[in-house]
């Protein structure tokens, strides 16, 4: 069995950092494809970042130039560095990954909290 596990979220200032984590844990399995949605309280999920295993990133507008998407390959995990932080940042994230075991299926993380206050 594979689960991502997210960590990171929190409470911080407009124009505060936060970093969040997201590490795949199992056996048998080799991750392609890793992205952080998010979904806001009364909105549908949005996709903000991805990168593919070859490091190739891409980003919403309304993130792009404040937040960073990466990835260590060795550990299974993805990161989203989230710098100059606004008050409509405030959501749920969400991590997830395309994983390779006999197939190719979607996972999702658990979700973590991000809030930020004016």
């Amino acid at each position: 069995q594979v689960q991502l596990v997210e960590s990171g979220g929190g409470l911080v200032q407009a124009g505060g950092s936060l970093r969040l984590s997201c590490a795949a844990s199992g056996s048998g399995f080799s991750v392609k494809d890793m992205a952080w949605h998010r979904q806001a309280p009364g909105k549908q999920r949005e996709l903000v970042a991805s990168i593919t295993s070859g490091g190739r990133t891409n980003y919403d507008g309304s993130v792009k130039g404040r937040f960073t998407i990466s990835r260590d390959n060795a550990k299974n995990t993805v990161f989203l560095q989230m710098t100059s932080l606004k008050p409509e940042d405030t959501a749920v994230y969400y991590c997830y990954a395309v994983i390779m075991r006999s197939y190719e299926s979607p996972y999702w993380g658990q979700g973590t909290q991000v809030t930020v206050s004016s």
